[in-house]
């Protein structure tokens, strides 16, 4: 059976970090609001998910996977689960929560880039907070993302089978979801970000080693070059204010 993935037709945000493991995967999914509504797809179905009152364990947002009889949210719990099943992480018990760590902190720093342009409330336009938006976005250029990519690259730095690799791994030899999510939120940054982004790689070259490793990796090729992967857009997590960027 297919898993099935629910998300938002139109931006990429954090379903696509649950996407790249299944491209990566070559399994076989179903990108359900994607599909016409009808035969339990599209929009209603993830409504319905959402807030039907028979689910039980209703998620509270999307992105949501489905295999078989569970119902998963949380993009980082999605790969938890998804992480054995497809290879994407290491067999051993500090391996698996090493992973899961990181992409927790992915996770938090995907927050911190939203709240760049939104930082009163999500609710609200951008317009209405700009001024807001414009100290948040200083803040997090000087310091969140330097720190932030200061701990990847240090990762990086210290797995020892990175010694003699041209593309380096954050757990292991091998690519986990944790290598994949690195590289959405790279690429959502260098998207939003462009200079600030650009000039902090510099200082963090294995992240930008795996970033490039990742951009080019025949089993994504495909899926890059396919409408199947969405651009980044001005309703996503990742948005381009040149005025915040610098």
């Amino acid at each position: 059976m297919a898993y099935e993935l629910h998300y938002w037709p139109s931006i990429p945000g954090r379903g696509e970090f649950v996407r790249l493991a299944l491209e990566y995967a070559g399994v076989p999914y179903v990108d359900v609001v994607r599909e016409d509504a009808g035969d339990g797809l599209g929009m209603p179905a993830m409504l319905h998910l959402l807030e039907d009152k028979s689910v039980r364990r209703p998620p509270f947002a999307c992105p949501v996977l489905v295999d078989g009889k569970l119902v998963i949210g949380q993009t980082a719990a999605i790969l938890l689960h998804l992480g054995p099943k497809l290879g994407l992480v290491g067999r051993s018990e500090a391996d698996r929560l090493w992973t899961h760590q990181v992409q927790l902190t992915i996770a938090d720093m995907v927050v911190e880039a939203h709240d760049t342009h939104h930082p009163i409330g999500s609710g609200l336009y951008y317009e209405d907070q700009e001024a807001e938006a414009k100290r948040r976005a200083e803040d997090f250029r000087k310091n969140r993302l330097t720190k932030f990519m200061a701990w990847f690259e240090a990762i990086l730095e210290r797995n020892p089978r990175n010694a003699e690799a041209a593309v380096p791994r954050l757990v292991g030899g091998s690519v986990s979801y944790a290598d994949l999510s690195l590289f959405q939120l790279v690429d959502g940054l260098l998207y939003a970000f462009p200079k600030a982004t650009k000039r902090v790689l510099k200082k963090a070259p294995k992240v930008a080693a795996l970033h490039a490793g990742i951009a080019r990796h025949r089993k994504l090729r495909d899926y890059f070059a396919s409408e199947r992967r969405l651009a980044f857009n001005q309703e996503g997590i990742f948005r381009r204010y040149p005025e915040l960027d610098g």
